[in-house]
């Protein structure tokens, strides 16, 4: 099978309609639905973002149903922290900048700063968030230097009816959901930035429509 929607709001919540078309959801056991709902949740902002549909909250309704310990789940993905990781947090937010002209943010780390901060995978799982919960912005990034891969990634997240999926697949080789998308920059971390503000005058209009 080829099982492709843009529109669905998570890869999880793709799997339980694929096990529902093949009428099996008898077989979810509680592990399953545990992982099924993690993955809903981080993908819809604990169910903030715009893909959240019915369908998508009725899904989670039953795999709590099957055992997902709702509660649980939020305090280890949110509530729980390393000091390394609120460390890297403090420098993220040193690095925020604004761009107000553009109702736009973003955070820059380099493969130093994450060194020097312990840096685990998942480490900066949500910081881009802390970009587009200012008031006023619209547009929130997050540039994280890989040397070992030779490139800065990127996610894109955005409020209202700006589309970063479709800005993500112009100019930084990704794509995703109108509202999160991740990319990638093969520039250094100046030139991405630079990327960045160049284009964001042909985004202006756009930005400035959108109401939030």
């Amino acid at each position: 099978y080829m099982y492709s929607d843009t529109s669905m709001s998570s890869t999880c919540e793709m799997i339980y309609h694929f096990i529902d078309m093949m009428g099996h959801t008898d077989l979810i056991t509680a592990d399953m639905a545990s992982s099924m709902y993690t993955g809903i949740i981080t993908d819809t902002g604990n169910f903030k973002y715009r893909s959240t549909t019915s369908a998508t909250l009725r899904v989670a309704a039953h795999l709590k149903d099957k055992g997902a310990d709702s509660e649980a789940i939020n305090r280890n993905i949110y509530d729980v922290n390393t000091p390394s990781r609120m460390k890297l947090l403090g420098v993220a937010l040193n690095n925020l900048q604004i761009l107000p002209e553009f109702k736009t943010a973003y955070i820059t780390l380099t493969q130093q700063e994450l060194n020097d901060n312990n840096f685990k995978k998942g480490d900066t799982e949500g910081f881009v968030n802390y970009g587009l919960s200012l008031k006023g912005i619209v547009f929130a990034l997050i540039f994280i230097e890989n040397k070992d891969d030779g490139i800065i990634k990127i996610s894109l997240r955005s409020k209202g009816d700006f589309d970063v999926n479709l800005l993500a697949r112009e100019h930084f080789h990704g794509g995703g959901h109108k509202n999160a998308a991740g990319g990638r920059s093969d520039l250094d971390m100046k030139a991405t930035e630079r990327k960045l503000i160049s284009i964001l005058p042909s985004y202006e209009k756009a930005l400035s429509d959108t109401i939030i």
